[in-house]
């Protein structure tokens, strides 16, 4: 009987390890079919390095398959289906991966499949390694507009200058002929006075607006009185409003502080007011109101006057350079038509902006606004808004 339950018990130990030896074969087997994991083609440093640049970027194998691309890549349609978009780039990638050379193009592309929009990309291709090809892209865009506004300025204060320095020259040689005739050379020479005053105003202007332009009128910017701002640009306008016998009227809130250049903030409003005083009939008047909107940290600094008026279609150009609504009487006024532009930098190198409310023949205002530094008081009775029917003073 013992015999035979040790003959079983055999039997069965050998079942168990024949069982465990087929199943580990079994292991075994599945585990040398499976496909080894695959490598990352690129490295995690590569990656990110990638994520913090500006530019956009696009990975490619030597030959030519996307490995990875940034979101702006594909926003630029430089990508699509793992491939490379445009000839003229898989150019310079195949460029690159025969002879290894850094290359630089800048290229118009199309923005689309359809339409004639392009966009122009600067693009750099490198190797990456000896498998592969990194891509950096910028829009060319911005600058391109900006070099556009450059020379269009050159051209502008070219043709600009033109005009007093002709009409000087002019002048000149017909007082020269005039000689013998004491009325016609005193005539003649006040119109070259008016000219040279004009000639003045324009270079005056044109370095102001280069200098907005240029350089960061805000570097050394101290807490400006607002008060104090609209009281010497009244002061230095009233010359000219006295002449035509126009009222200017200062009033609203007090006690406004913003952040900044009082030189540059007088010369705002007082060219606000020097239009406004242009564009206006004799015997009319001219206002200044200041509004204090502490809910929204801004200081609105208005000029309303009650003169021709600009249509609606005409006043998103009031603040480019050198444009003029009414160019004959922009002659009669000695206006240079830079005035506004010089409001629109001052304003945003403030901070803030400037805005415009007119109709013809109900007047106009102009509305500098401000982020407040400090208020301390405020008038007790809160300006309303301005229009030409009714000014806070």
């Amino acid at each position: 009987m013992d015999g035979l339950v040790a003959l079983t018990a055999g039997l069965l130990g050998l079942v168990v390890g024949l069982a465990a030896a087929i199943a580990f074969r079994a292991s075994e087997r599945e585990q040398l079919a499976a496909p080894p994991e695959p490598e990352p083609e690129l490295e995690e440093g590569v990656l990110e390095v990638l994520a913090v640049l500006r530019s956009a970027t696009v990975v490619t194998s030597t030959d030519g398959r996307v490995v990875r691309a940034s979101a702006s890549a594909h926003a630029y349609g430089l990508v699509r289906d793992d491939r490379v978009v445009h000839e003229a780039v898989r150019s310079v990638l195949a460029g690159v991966a025969r002879d290894g050379e850094i290359r630089d193009a800048e290229l118009d592309l199309p923005r689309g499949p359809l339409g004639a929009g392009t966009m122009p990309l600067q693009i750099r291709v490198a190797p990456l390694g000896i498998r592969h090809l990194l891509l950096l892209a910028d829009d060319r865009t911005e600058s391109r507009r900006i070099e556009a506004i450059r020379r269009d300025f050159v051209v502008n204060v070219s043709h600009e200058l033109k005009t007093p320095v002709g009409a000087l020259s002019l002048l000149a040689e017909t007082v020269e002929q005039a000689a013998d005739d004491p009325e016609a050379v005193r005539r003649f020479a006040g119109r070259i006075q008016t000219e040279a005053t004009r000639l003045s105003r324009l270079v005056q202007e044109i370095i102001e607006l280069s200098r907005l332009q240029v350089t960061d009128p805000l570097g050394m910017a101290r807490p400006v009185d607002v008060d104090g701002v609209v009281a010497e640009a009244v002061d230095r306008a009233r010359t000219s409003a006295v002449g035509k016998e126009i009222t200017i009227e200062a009033g609203g809130a007090h006690g406004a502080t913003v952040w900044g250049n009082h030189d540059l903030l007088v010369t705002a409003v007082r060219n606000l007011l020097d239009n406004a005083v242009a564009y206006s009939d004799a015997g009319t008047r001219v206002a200044v109101g200041v509004e204090v909107r502490g809910e929204a940290g801004l200081v609105e600094i208005a000029v309303v006057d009650q003169g021709i008026g600009i249509p609606a279609h005409l006043q998103p150009r009031l603040f480019e350079r050198f444009y003029r609504v009414d160019p004959a009487r922009s002659r009669d006024t000695g206006g240079t038509g830079l005035g506004l532009s010089i409001v629109k930098h001052v304003a945003a190198d403030h901070g803030g902006d400037v805005v415009v409310w007119s109709e013809p023949g109900r007047g106009s205002t102009f509305t500098i606004r401000l982020p407040l530094a400090h208020v301390a008081n405020r008038a007790a009775a809160p300006a309303s808004r301005h229009t030409p029917e009714g000014v806070e003073s």
